[in-house]
């Protein structure tokens, strides 16, 4: 008998059709009215323990129907089966008060005569990943026309819970969030319960918990608890099959050559103990699937890592295998002896590595095959670069592969450990998605979680969603900046005009903790700047005066209140422009007579002027605090002085763009010595933090600018007015001789070639329809028109 724990066989066909289903259109009534639908559970179950519920409901249609849109949600997580095909795997993760659902078509997978409806439901409980929020186990479905009303979770569904599924933890000495493993036995897995002939008379009616009630519910009395409903606004994820690059090594096993690139059979011999580990070849998320037959009660488990390690937490170069310890998130499965059992964890998995440990009993066990299939945001790579240096296009992989596997339902700053969404790390990613992809779909959603997490008293949270709140009121500033970016690159006024009153109240927040002279002091919180191990540096934050003053806090909030400005003069308020300017004027002032070294030629940490960084001369740089002439010469202390605290692989993306600003953007390629160091290391990913060998993660987005500098610094394009309705292209070419490359623009595509010949430079550049703009070349300004431009220098 074939047991199909999670049917991925039809996945790879029908991917697709699968992917079609989505962005129907929401009914208007679901958005404003209480849902028909009820939120089900499985009787006499913990509403909030760990469990895996299993829902059934079959419906008769006398003709294939041409539309038969529902709408689907489940607490924590469902995958939905219409006639055996998964066609759904969700909800996308928020909050309470905006609760995701899917809008789906599934008349492409219904027939006439019986069709069979089945959802899995899984709620991880105290297990769970610090990124799902929850309020309790529950399932609900609603149509959004009278044929699909038969298809309304209620007492008609019929539903088990399925006792094979329990949790496995996974304890590692540093921040892990990210979820426990799973133990599947499957001797108690209840096998073709998504099949139309399952017997399931014996299952029980669902029990409703609560009414479906939309998020801009109208009428009632307003005492509504548990989840508002809204439509998501993100596609259906990717799913891509991948094979294993090689193996790596093996215990106690015969194994063909072609394995694990190829589907091969492996034995394993009754009263065995053997082992194997597989390498990717490259990190990825994915669902790993392992099928295998026979060896009743044997015992497999697959573990996952992003990197072995010599000693931990060190970890060497990534390639390097030999002598090497695995550490990693386990699962573990118990056989049932049948034909062709699969296993695929409920959720995706993060790795490079993965170890695979049997122990058989009685009987022999075969692995049938071993494989994965790839998940992710489905962000397509829009952009394209080539150049005399072919470095820069391995770079660009990199960043693209870290940027997407940093990219599910909301943006994370890392897939192994954490899986959250901070806003510190979500700028730069927005911007990776601006540069590589032009799909804005994620940023959108991801500023709406910011601002949907805004206390009361004004701040954001750092991270959402998260079950946690955790406060790092810096980040509040990087979400003005974002607001900025997206104002900038993407033509949507209205949603930026939305979010200015969250704008106005995060700054109001900080007002609170401005002395007289403007500066900052006792912010509660953490108040995190960058992973910096210097003196007079902790957990993240900057060196803080007796007094309780610093620099670096004074000056982020100064490029809030001047990227507010911005935001209020177009499409805003003039009150707050010039508010916000007055706020500024004062805090600059402040700023140079409490922390400006005239001796060093820098602004100090603190008004000690004891510490002195590159973050604080980087902003300083970027808040304009001194002429052009001045701020090349502090440019020029960022790039000799030594003794300055340094930027990690984070914020290298602000002092790389001050550079810039002080007029040394050609010597872009002279400072990605970083990224050099992570390939040499093996990465194919980039590391969380500078050092390297020791980092903890090996794939954080928040390092990825490469993939965005390498557009906006080198070939020189960006955004020169609102919406990108204007164009500046300031190439800083440095030691190139030849490159060109396009980017996605709200109206098309924008393409830039720069090559030497004879000692002349041939430039062409082509802007979209109803596009105009700038080049500016050695200082001069040079109009250009939409279509072709060419220029000879």
């Amino acid at each position: 008998m074939k047991l199909l724990h999670f049917s991925f066989l039809t996945i790879a066909t029908s991917f697709f059709s699968f992917l079609s289903c989505f962005s129907q259109t929401v009914s208007p009534s679901l958005l404003h009215e209480v849902w028909n639908a009820s939120w089900i559970a499985v009787p006499e179950q913990s509403p909030s323990g760990y469990g895996v519920y299993l829902f059934r409901k079959t419906i008769s249609l006398d003709s294939p129907p041409d539309t038969y849109i529902v709408n689907v949600s489940a607490d924590n997580r469902y995958k939905l089966f219409v006639n055996e095909k998964q066609v759904s795997l969700g909800p996308a993760r928020g909050d309470l008060n905006h609760w995701n659902y899917a809008t789906l078509d599934l008349a492409p997978f219904l027939h006439s005569g019986r069709n069979i409806i089945a959802a899995q439901v899984w709620n991880e409980g105290e297990w769970r990943p610090e990124g799902q929020i929850s309020f309790r186990t529950g399932f609900i479905m609603q149509g959004n026309d009278g044929a699909a009303h038969d298809l309304i979770t209620d007492t008609s569904w019929v539903c088990m819970r399925d006792t094979a599924f329990s949790p496995l933890r996974f304890d590692v000495p540093a921040y892990y969030v990210a979820g426990s493993g799973e133990k599947l036995d499957m001797n108690n897995y209840i096998a073709g319960w998504e099949k139309l002939d399952f017997p399931d008379s014996h299952w029980k009616k669902s029990q409703v918990v609560a009414p479906g009630y939309p998020q801009g519910l109208n009428g009632g009395y307003g005492t509504v608890s548990g989840w508002l409903l809204i439509p998501s606004m993100i596609p259906a994820m990717e799913l891509t099959s991948q094979r294993f690059s090689k193996l790596v090594k093996s215990d106690k096993l015969q194994i063909g050559a072609t394995f694990p690139s190829i589907k091969t059979s492996i034995k394993i011999p009754a009263h065995t103990e053997a082992s194997m580990l597989l390498d990717q070849g490259f990190l990825t998320s994915a669902y790993p699937r392992i099928v295998f037959s026979g060896g009743k009660n044997a015992a497999i488990s697959m573990s996952y890592a992003e990197a072995l390690f010599t000693k931990y937490p060190s970890k060497g170069n990534r390639n390097d295998t030999e002598g090497k310890i695995f550490l990693g998130r386990e699962d573990r499965m118990i056989s049932n002896g049948s034909v062709n059992q699969i296993f695929i964890p409920l959720t995706w998995r993060t790795y490079r590595f993965v170890q695979i440990k049997i122990v058989t009993f009685e009987n022999p066990l075969v692995i049938e095959d071993v494989s994965g299939t790839f998940t992710g945001y489905p962000f397509q790579f829009n952009a394209q670069l080539e150049s005399n240096l072919p470095e820069l296009k391995n770079m660009l992989d990199i960043g693209w592969r870290t940027a997407r596997l940093c990219a599910m339902e909301t943006y994370m700053d890392c897939p192994y450990y954490e899986q959250l969404q901070y806003i510190g790390d979500a700028r730069i990613q927005a911007l990776v998605s601006f540069y590589n992809s032009g799909d804005e779909r994620l940023l959108k959603n991801a500023m709406n979680e910011m601002d949907n997490s805004r206390r009361p008293e004004g701040v954001t949270l750092s991270r959402h969603p998260s079950y946690t709140p955790q406060y790092i009121p810096t980040f509040s500033f990087w979400y003005i900046g974002m607001l900025h970016d997206y104002m900038m690159y993407v033509r949507d006024s209205s949603f930026v005009k939305n979010k200015l009153s969250g704008e106005r109240q995060v700054l109001e927040y900080f007002r609170k903790f401005q002395q007289a002279d403007g500066s900052l002091k006792g912010v509660p919180f953490w108040m995190f700047t960058d992973w910096v191990e210097s003196k007079g540096w902790t957990s993240g934050v900057g060196p803080i005066g007796k007094e309780g003053n610093s620099c670096l806090l004074d000056l982020q909030l100064l490029w809030a209140y001047q990227l507010a400005a911005e935001l209020e003069a177009t499409y805003g308020m003039p009150a707050y422009v010039e508010l916000y300017k007055s706020y500024a004027e004062q805090l600059k002032k402040t700023i140079r007579s409490k922390y400006w070294d005239a001796g060093k030629n820098l602004f100090a940490d603190r008004p000690e002027k004891d510490y002195f960084s590159q973050h604080a001369n980087t902003l300083a740089i970027l808040t304009c605090m001194f002429d052009d002439e001045q701020q090349q010469k502090i440019a020029h202390q960022l790039m000799i002085d030594t003794t300055l605290a340094p930027a990690s692989i984070y914020f290298k993306f602000y002092l790389h763009q001050a550079l810039v600003k002080a007029g040394i953007g050609n010597d872009y390629l002279n400072w990605l010595n970083q990224w050099r160091d992570n390939v040499k290391m093996g990465l194919t990913t980039w590391a969380e933090i500078s050092d390297i060998n020791n980092a903890r993660s090996d794939c954080h987005a928040w390092g990825a600018s490469p993939n965005i500098e390498l557009f906006r610094t080198v070939l020189g394009i960006d955004s020169d007015a609102p919406g990108f309705t204007k164009v500046k292209i300031e190439p800083r070419l440095g030691s190139l001789t030849r490159i060109s490359g396009e980017i996605p623009h709200p109206k098309g595509r924008i393409s830039a070639s720069f090559q030497l010949e004879n000692k002349k430079w041939h430039i062409e550049i082509r802007l979209p329809d109803n596009t105009g703009g700038n080049l500016v070349w050695k200082n001069n300004l040079y109009p250009l028109h939409p279509g072709m431009n060419q220029f000879v220098f």
